[in-house]
């Protein structure tokens, strides 16, 4: 190792992966370590989404580091208040916490071919230089606010879910709620029983699954704490489900039309009138767009302060929501649950790589890199939950660390051999992706429009098979797949 302490290693992001990360590095040695993170807390969007009913929809036993069980998880699927707690806590038994950098938000970021080293500079002015650079920002950290005309003239509040304004009194209030994702369908619930009307605006509706979820008790977590078995197989049940689920994607569309089956029915069983129901029923592939799991949004959808309207939103006003059949929706307050911008990877920084290369020119067609980690001409750069990593089913956190054992590989062998650059061979990585976009071509993502795919229809952020594949294919860095350059 270099002076004793291995590479110089700078991790941008303190969320799940940079955190995870860092600890990988940390138990095999490598202490030259610094985390630079925008904000002023770690948690990445544990941290940011304090929308009401914030709750991850992965069981906690499995969206949870392998080396760090909790077996007093409050119930299967947690709120984001109990994730952040338990990430804090791992940081803080890590020792982590001296080796991140608060308020440092990344701007630009360049190698150098003279030394082999990236220079990385943030907002406040400041500049650092280090032998290996780990962007580990995430897929869904920048919120998208639709292109309807007039979004800026609304007279009321208005604020997107990933930037909820506790300072808006919603009870008692017309609430117009524009779009049905993920976070639409906790926090729906949740303030629908105080507004006095929620017009749920909706383009799309949403495969709903029932959500298998209990509050564990406490017989349970010592059961899970003074037998570690018992919550390991808590933790493999449900990742053995979703192996299992995953294979429906491509392999086998039985298991797809299982699923769809069993959405079918939990809609069935929880709305009752017909009209709305046909509102509420998709009408593309289940596992088109990101399957949701929730047992109370549809009912919040049957109360009578509620109204699904599915005409098109032509245009916002200052008192509310005009959709193409000429109604003006009045609201007190519009709340957009529109998701992010997932396909613009490590935007808005700017990086740059051999001669100059900008990593935005590279991606113009689309985000790519060797197995979603490393890209050709950036050369001792890896990503954590970089493009085409992202699942279907599963947790992400299983990819992650997958993620982190192979990049602390390339960080080892960078550290065996101080001066060097290592970046992948454009060829290979050329054919992983041309071989990817093939097999992405048979899964349902490509008949309708997500936030897995660009403009153009390329899938830039999901991995087409199951998290086993994933991990047995990047198990062991191969030196061949990269070409070694000594600095002059």
């Amino acid at each position: 190792m270099t002076n004793g302490t291995g590479p110089s290693i700078l991790i941008i992001g303190a969320g799940f992966g940079g955190i995870g990360m860092a600890i990988e590095l940390r138990r095999n040695g490598f202490e030259n370590i610094t985390i630079l993170e925008r904000a002023a807390d770690i948690g990445g969007v544990w941290r940011e989404n304090t929308y009401p009913g914030a709750a991850c929809d992965v069981p906690s036993p499995l969206y949870s580091y392998s080396f760090e069980p909790k077996p007093d998880w409050p119930q299967r699927y947690s709120g984001r208040l109990a994730i952040h707690d338990y990430l804090r806590g791992v940081t803080r038994r890590h020792d982590l916490l001296p080796a991140i950098v608060f308020g440092a938000e990344v701007t630009d970021a360049e190698f150098d071919e003279a030394t082999a080293r990236w220079t990385v500079h943030t907002a406040d002015g400041a500049a650092r230089t280090c032998d290996v650079l780990i962007p580990a920002v995430g897929q869904l950290s920048r919120p998208a606010l639709p292109a309807i005309p007039g979004v800026d003239t609304f007279a009321g509040p208005a604020f997107h879910s990933a930037e909820w304004d506790d300072s808006v009194e919603l009870s008692g209030k017309r609430v117009a709620c524009i779009g049905t994702g993920a976070s639409a369908i906790q926090y729906i619930p949740e303030i629908q029983p105080t507004v006095e009307q929620l017009t749920l605006f909706q383009r799309t509706p949403a495969w709903v699954i029932p959500k298998f979820d209990t509050d564990y008790s406490p017989i349970q977590h010592k059961l899970f704490a003074r037998l570690p078995g018992a919550l390991l197989a808590e933790r493999f049940g449900w990742w053995a489900i979703a192996e299992f689920v995953s294979l429906g994607l491509v392999e086998f569309p039985a298991i797809a039309r299982l699923v769809a089956k069993i959405a079918t029915r939990h809609l069935d069983k929880q709305v009752e009138d017909p009209a709305l129901r046909a509102k509420l029923t998709p009408d593309y592939p289940i596992g088109c767009k990101r399957g949701l799991f929730s047992n109370d949004y549809y009912p919040a959808l049957t109360q009578p302060n509620v109204h699904v309207e599915t005409a098109a939103i032509t245009e916002i006003t200052p008192a509310g929501v005009r959709t193409a059949d000429g109604t003006l929706h009045e609201a007190d307050v519009i709340i957009y649950g529109t998701g992010f911008k997932g396909t613009e990877f490590l935007w808005p920084m700017r990086i740059f790589g051999r001669g100059g290369r900008k990593l935005a020119d590279a991606w113009s067609g689309g985000a790519h890199a060797y197995y979603g980690i490393t890209v050709p001409d950036f050369p001792n750069l890896f990503m954590v939950y970089g493009p085409n990593t992202n699942l279907g089913v599963g947790s992400i956190i299983y990819m992650m660390e997958s993620q982190a054992r192979y990049i602390r590989q390339a960080v080892q062998f960078l550290a065996d051999r101080p001066g060097h650059a290592l970046e992948v061979r454009p060829d290979l990585e050329e054919e992983f992706n041309t071989a990817l976009q093939e097999r992405l071509a048979r899964t349902p993502w490509n008949f309708c429009t997500s936030w897995y795919r660009t403009a153009s229809g390329r899938i830039t952020n999901n991995w087409p098979g199951s998290q086993t594949s994933y991990r047995r294919r990047i198990r062991k860095l191969h030196p061949t797949d990269y070409t070694l350059t000594r600095t002059p």
